[in-house]
C-alpha cells in the first residue's frame, strides 16, 4: 500500500484526501491551521455556497479562466456528486434563487464538520499546526517503454518528467516520505485563513510556471469622487457594462452596491473576474444602466411623460419616479441642469441627455480591493504543465495540483468551490491509483 500525502486543508485538499483513500492508500493530510476549512467558514457570508446546481453547461459558461481543462474533472466528480456525497455525511442540503447550493442549516460549518466525518470514515490522518516548507524529489528511474508508437507529445511529457516525488519537508525540518503529493495550499484571497501563496513558491521550485496572480471577484475602486456620497446605496435590477478603452469585457445584469471607495455587490464581483483581461492601457471604465428595461427611446418618452406631469414644479421635484432620493442630486450634477429651473424650460435636448446618461452612467475604475476582499485568486498554477486528466504535474512525477492553486477561477454562485470539489478528487484519486 503506497503513501499519498496532501498540503492544504481547504474545500479541494479535503476532497483530494478522500479520493486518494477511497482507493485504499495511506494518506496524511497536513493542514497549516488549527483546523480544516478555514476558509469555508467565511464563503458565502458564513453560509457556504457549496455548489451550483445548474447542468453541466451553465457551469463551464460560469468559469472565467480555462474552463475546457476542467473537463475532465467535472464529469468525473459534479455539482450532484458533491451533493450526494455530503449529504450522506448527515450535511442536508436546499437550492436557491440563481440554482446556488447552501447547507439547510446556513451553517458554513456544518460543511466542515461533514467533511471531517467522511475523513474520519476513511481513515485519512489529519495533522493540524503542520506547516510544509518544500516538496522533495528525485531522480526518476527510467521505465521499461512497451514497443509501441508514442505521440511527439507523450515522448516531450515522458522526457521532462525526469524527477519524481520522495516526500515533503515540514516548517520544523523534518521529513515525511511519500509515493505521492497532492498540492492543495489554495490562492491569495483572504490571507487571514493561510492563503500566503506558499504552494505557488513551492511550484516554481520544481520548475512549474505561476501566472501573475491578481484579485477576482473583489470590489472596484473608482476616481468618481460622487460615488462616495452614495455610500451605502444598493441598486436593484440594474445593467454593468465594462470597457477596456473601446473594447466591452463584461456585460451583466443584477445588483450592486456604492462604497466610500467605489462599487460593489454581486453584479461588480462578476465584472472584476474580466479586469485582469483588461490591458488597462486607455481608460476602463464601467457604464450603469439604470432602465434597463427600456430602450433609450423608450425612455425618453417616459421621462416627457413624467415631465408633462410635473411641468410647473422645478426640476429636481420632478425626478422621484426615476431615481432613488440620494441618486437624484448626483443625476442632476451630471446632466448639468440647474436643480431649480422649471420643468416645462427643459429642452428636448437636455432631456435626451438625461435619458443618455440613465441608460450609460459612467464611473473610470482606478483598480480592485486588494487579496484581503477578493473571494478568489485568478491567476496560478499553468494548467499547460498539468495533465487534465489526472491533475498530475507533467514535470514531476507522482506530482499532483488542485484547487484555487491552479489558473482556474469562475464567477460568483458556487462555481470557485466546484472547481475545488472537482480538482481535488480527480487528483486524489489520480494519486491513489499510483500509490
Amino acid at each position: 500500500m503506497g503513501r499519498v500525502i496532501v498540503v492544504g486543508g481547504g474545500a479541494a485538499g479535503m476532497m483530494a484526501a478522500y479520493g486518494a483513500a477511497e482507493c485504499g492508500h495511506s494518506v496524511t493530510l497536513l493542514e497549516q491551521n488549527e483546523k480544516l476549512g478555514k476558509k469555508l467558514y467565511i464563503t458565502g457570508k458564513g453560509r457556504c455556497n457549496v455548489t451550483n446546481a445548474c447542468e453541466a453547461d451553465g457551469f463551464f459558461e460560469s468559469v472565467v479562466s480555462n474552463p475546457r481543462f476542467l473537463y475532465s474533472a467535472y464529469y468525473g466528480f459534479d455539482n450532484r456528486s458533491v451533493m450526494e456525497l455530503l449529504e450522506r455525511a448527515g450535511c442536508r442540503l436546499k437550492v436557491e434563487r440563481g440554482e446556488r447550493v447552501f447547507p439547510v442549516s446556513d451553517h458554513a460549518s456544518d460543511v466542515t464538520a461533514a467533511l471531517r466525518r467522511i475523513l474520519d470514515r476513511s481513515r485519512v490522518e489529519v495533522r493540524l499546526h503542520a506547516r510544509v516548507e518544500s516538496i522533495l524529489t528525485r531522480e526518476r528511474q527510467p521505465e521499461a517503454q512497451p514497443d509501441r508508437q508514442e505521440s511527439g507529445r507523450a515522448k516531450r511529457e515522458s522526457a521532462l518528467q525526469h524527477m519524481q516525488i520522495a516526500g515533503v519537508r515540514l516548517e520544523d525540518g523534518s521529513e515525511e516520505r511519500a509515493d505521492a503529493v497532492i498540492l492543495a495550499t489554495g490562492g491569495l484571497s483572504y490571507p487571514t485563513t493561510g492563503s500566503s501563496g506558499d504552494g505557488h513558491r513551492m511550484a516554481r521550485d520544481l520548475g512549474h510556471s505561476v501566472k501573475d496572480c491578481v484579485p477576482s471577484l473583489v470590489p472596484f475602486e473608482t476616481s468618481d469622487k460622487w460615488c462616495a456620497s452614495l455610500q451605502g446605496l444598493s441598486l436593484k435590477n440594474v445593467g454593468l457594462t465594462l470597457f477596456d478603452g473601446e473594447k466591452k469585457i463584461y456585460q451583466g445584469f443584477g445588483e450592486m452596491l456604492f462604497t466610500h471607495f467605489g462599487v460593489s455587490g454581486p453584479l461588480v464581483l462578476s465584472a472584476s473576474a474580466y479586469y485582469g483581461r483588461c490591458r488597462k492601457e486607455k481608460e476602463t471604465f464601467c457604464e450603469i444602466d439604470l432602465k434597463p428595461a427600456l430602450t433609450e427611446e423608450q425612455l425618453d418618452r417616459r421621462i416627457l411623460r413624467d415631465f408633462e406631469k410635473n411641468m410647473n414644479k422645478n426640476f429636481q421635484n420632478a425626478l422621484g419616479g426615476l431615481y432613488p432620493a440620494r441618486l437624484i442630486p448626483v443625476m442632476i450634477g451630471l446632466a448639468g441642469i440647474a436643480p431649480d429651473r422649471k420643468v416645462h424650460d427643459v429642452t428636448s435636448k437636455e432631456r435626451k441627455r438625461l435619458a443618455g446618461l440613465t441608460k450609460h452612467l459612467r464611473l473610470s475604475v482606478s483598480g480592485v480591493r486588494g487579496f484581503a476582499e477578493a473571494i478568489v485568486t485568478q491567476g496560478g498554477v499553468s494548467v499547460r504543465e498539468v495533465d487534465p486528466s489526472t491533475m498530475e504535474s507533467r514535470l514531476v512525477r507522482g506530482l499532483y495540483f488542485a484547487g484555487e492553486l491552479l489558473d482556474l477561477d469562475a464567477l460568483t454562485g458556487g462555481f470557485n468551490l466546484q472547481i475545488a470539489w472537482s480538482t481535488g478528487h480527480l487528483a486524489g484519486e489520480s494519486a491513489g491509483r499510483r500509490g
